[in-house]
């Protein structure tokens, strides 16, 4: 069975070596992995030319430059160049399990009914930032064949061509391409299966200032394809609630203030407990780790709305451009 590897990059000279390492010690190392470059101002491309040569492995990995390409077109483009019939995808600011790709492999090789497989990831978590981080957003594991995993996850699947071709590819996004992908092989009934174990390591922002700029860019492009819409509604209408309660409490009462102190508390204490992971309830109610989270589930919040606002204003400015054109041309 061979498989070819794709990854969309861009300025990603930090991390590409971590993940090409990890490919090529692979137990099932894969016969080509096919970098697409979507426009890296860091010297990402030549780095991994110079790996590929230095290595050896200049026929195995081999680097598309595109001008400019988001991570959607950037996966097309991969597929296009790709050798064989089954494509497995990752990303950059990744690392794979020596056993990711054998493990996604021997699922098709039990049932080769099966269209398309997910492996699971696990976040990077070795930093203060990271830990927060993780149980702040990353989403928590479910039963799927039969043990916990993460997923489905684009970043740690096999599937035939076929399945890409049937759905048109992925959509030319910055952001949401792969729910959007995924969607449509649900839609079009594709038989899909889970690989719990085949597991990839996904590396957090490393700061709480990296965390909202990057959260904030993904929730802005999201919107303009109409993606998170009633998650922020809902969380509009949160914080109404507690802005109300907290104008009570300072005109009338200040024991209304206990209700958005905890109303909050209890989401944050949700977050924690549903990705416990089997700890117990003292390792949840840690100080120090209950006060994290908080502090970075308000930045996530406040990139959601800075994003959100963003997509709006733009949006905005664009009508307004469209109007004043509009009149510009009537006049004329």
């Amino acid at each position: 069975m061979k498989v070819s590897v794709v990854v969309p990059v861009k300025n990603e000279a930090g991390t590409i070596e971590r993940l090409i390492f990890s490919l090529a010690a692979q137990t099932v190392r894969p016969d080509e992995v096919i970098i697409v470059d979507g426009g890296s101002e860091d010297g990402t491309p030549e780095l991994v030319d110079r790996w590929a040569q230095k290595h050896r492995l200049s026929d195995w990995i081999r680097v598309v430059r595109l001008d400019e390409a988001s991570p959607g077109k950037g996966r097309n483009v991969g597929v296009e160049h790709a050798r064989n019939e089954w494509i497995a995808f990752t990303d950059a600011g990744i690392r794979v399990e020596a056993m990711w790709l054998e493990r996604l492999v021997e699922v098709v090789g039990k049932d080769d009914s099966v269209d398309v497989v997910y492996g699971s990831y696990e976040p990077v978590t070795e930093t203060w930032v990271e830990k927060c981080s993780a149980l702040a957003y990353v989403e928590p594991k479910q039963q799927r064949a039969g043990q916990p995993m993460r997923g489905p996850f684009i970043a740690s699947s096999l599937m035939k061509r076929g399945v890409w071709e049937g759905v048109g590819g992925f959509p030319d996004y910055r952001a949401a391409e792969n729910l959007v992908f995924m969607e449509a092989i649900e839609k079009n009934r594709y038989k899909i299966a889970w690989a719990p174990r085949a597991t990839v390591w996904w590396e957090l922002q490393p700061t709480l200032g990296s965390t909202f700029r990057h959260l904030a860019l993904h929730t802005e492009h999201t919107t303009k394809i109409g993606r998170p819409v009633a998650r922020q509604y809902s969380m509009v209408g949160q914080y109404i609630a507690w802005l109300v309660f907290t104008i009570l409490a300072v005109l009338f009462c200040l024991w209304a203030l206990l209700l958005p102190v905890t109303g909050y508390s209890l989401r944050v204490a949700r977050r924690i407990w549903v990705r416990r992971d089997g700890r117990g309830l003292l390792w949840a109610l840690k100080p120090a780790r209950f006060i994290g989270v908080m502090v970075v589930l308000l930045i996530v919040d406040a990139a959601t709305f800075a994003g959100w606002g963003g997509s709006v204003w733009q949006r905005g400015l664009r009508r307004a451009s469209v109007a004043e054109q509009g009149m510009k041309d009537r006049r004329s």
